[in-house]
Parts: C-alpha cells; structure tokens; sequence
C-alpha cells in the first residue's frame, strides 16, 4: 500500500522533548514501513524516519522563533496534496486546515482527530463532515461528523523500560505547564499526602507557571526538572510511585498515562474524558473526582501490582495494535 501520512510540523517527528501528536505519528509510520508498506512522511526536515521524508520546513516553527508557521504550514500542506496522486490513501494527523483542500484531489483523504482546540475550528470540520475521521477516543467525538473508527494510540515499548521496584519516593507530573492540565492540583495532592512532587515538561502559560506553579518550586518538596527527552522520560516515569494527571477539562486520550504505565508506575487520573476508556480503575490505577479522592488514591497506589500496569499496556496500547486498527481502516475506505 502506498502511503502518505501529513504530520505536523509544531515539532519534530518523532518529538526531541514534548509533541504527543509527533510520537504518534512516529509510531504510526514506523510500524507501517515494517509491515513492508511504502511510506512517505511528511514533517519538518529534521525529522528521523525509515519511510520516505519530504520536508520543506527546515525546523519545527515551536523550536525555532524564525520559522513562520502561517508560511510554512500552508506550504507543508500543499506539497503532501499536490502530491496526493502518488498514494492510495492520505492519512492527516494536522487537525482542520488540510480538509480545506480534500475535496480538490481524487485520493482517499483520512483525519485523524487528535481533539478539538476550541468550539471555532468546528466549522471547518461541519463543512466537511462527510469526510472520514478517525478519533483516538470514544468520548472524544462530535456528534455531527462520520466517524469510521476510533484508533487508541500506541507507543514502542521498547522505548519504555519496566521497574519492578522504582528508585524514587516522589509523584511526577510530565507534560505542558498550562491550566487544564491541573498542575495546580497535582502540587495540592502531593503535600497532602506528604511526598515529593517532581515536575518535568515544557511552558506553555507562562503566567500560569508564575502565578500558580513556580511559587511552588523549592527544589525539594517541588522540583522541576526542565523539558524530557525519551531516556530521562523513561527513567523519571519509572522511578515514580505514581504519575499524577489531574486535567481540568475532558482528556481527549492521555499518552503520558500510557508511558506511564509502560514503565510500571501507575497513574491517578481525574475521571474527565478519556483516562475512563485509557486506565484500569484498581489495576492499573485510581480515577478520581476530587483532590481528596487523588490524595487517597495516592496512598493506595503500592497497593497495585507494577506488572499489571506494563501488562495493560501490552494488551491495547501497543504499536502493533494502533497499525492493526489503522490498517483495517485503510483497507475500509479502499474497499
């Protein structure tokens, strides 16, 4: 099958620190080229990838405050689309812009949702309803599209390393500093409980980071670690007693859960959104509702069994798993 997989270009694929939507497309274009499908990627150029790279942004435009992302973006997208001929099939995972252009070429055009940033975007998406879409969640869906199937993310866990037993007596949040991702409350559970609260990551809100995180940060009862590229990513969720994801709005997926529970460490997740589809309440961790329930979910969490956690993701989360579904769709639409 000859594939075109449009990704986004906000960072490189796969991502050096932060960049959920790269490592999935990472993921997802590696797994195909080792099933012998004929792969081209479309991402910045610096991008790492067995299938075939066509770049023409130079540098992700969220590393590089020289690269324009409303000149390169369009350009990123016209090429894949002016190139569409060549492939049985386009995959986007660049969220609404490029359904502008899907009703101008003859191949199979495919989006995968990765959510919905605000209510606006929505009018793209009406347009063209019609179009096929993937969501990476049940619970992140909207009614009034035509949804062919939902594909849960996948990750290599090879890139994830299981500890039996961590090294470390603190709780981890990893991911962006911003308001919904309730850094806040995961400071709050941390002291109530009595443990170390370690916070790794990139800034997003900055005046959320100053108002109501790094007041916070003693280096001791709070440490921030800065940005994590895969190894210390893997060794921060692995010495954890528990990774901390306490979102303020619904979860559209999760992949830190996920690394998370690659590693063994289970996770205490608020219960909005996807951690009900994505977590095992009482086997791979607690869903939550309240700071005081995530405080006594916290001091459950040596309760649970550290291989069921890696087990868990094996079963639904894997690579492999994510190909499989996405190949069934594949050959759907190609039917």
């Amino acid at each position: 099958m000859r594939l075109g997989i449009l990704g986004p270009i906000s960072w490189r694929t796969p991502p050096r620190h932060y960049g959920a939507w790269e490592t999935v497309v990472h993921n997802l274009t590696e797994g195909l080229v080792k099933r012998g499908h004929d792969v081209t990627l479309f991402a910045t150029q610096d991008s790492v990838t067995t299938a075939k790279l066509h770049a023409v942004c130079p540098r992700p435009y969220s590393e590089d405050p020289d690269v324009d992302p409303a000149v390169m973006v369009p350009l990123h997208i016209s090429e894949a689309m002016e190139m569409a001929d060549e492939f049985d099939l386009l995959h986007s995972h660049l969220d609404f812009i490029p359904l502008t252009y899907s009703r101008l070429i003859r191949t199979p055009f495919l989006t995968t949702i990765h959510g919905f940033s605000s209510e606006k975007i929505k009018a793209i998406y009406y347009k063209y309803a019609d179009n096929p879409y993937v969501s990476i969640s049940d619970v992140d869906r909207d009614p009034r599209l035509n949804y062919v199937a939902t594909v849960y993310n996948g990750i290599d866990l090879a890139d994830f390393t299981f500890r039996a037993k961590p090294k470390g007596e603190y709780l981890l949040y990893l991911g962006r500093f911003h308001p919904e991702k309730g850094i806040h409350l995961a400071i709050q559970v941390a002291r109530e409980a009595g443990l170390p609260l370690v916070l790794a990551g990139i800034h997003q809100d900055l005046e959320y980071w100053r108002n109501e995180i790094e007041p916070h940060v003693d280096g001791k009862r709070v440490r921030f670690v800065g940005p994590a590229d895969q190894q210390r990513r893997d060794a921060l969720m692995g010495n954890a007693l528990a990774s901390l994801h306490l979102v303020t709005r619904p979860e559209r997926f999760g992949l830190t859960i996920i690394e998370s529970l690659a590693c063994g460490t289970p996770v205490v997740a608020m219960d909005l959104g996807s951690p009900r589809e994505i977590l095992g309440h009482g086997v791979s961790g607690f869903l939550v509702r309240s700071v005081e329930e995530a405080v006594e979910a916290v001091r459950r969490v040596e309760t649970l069994d550290r291989a069921a956690c890696r087990r868990w993701v094996e079963k639904r989360f894997t690579v492999d798993h994510m190909v499989d579904n996405y190949l069934r769709v594949y050959e759907r639409l190609l039917a």
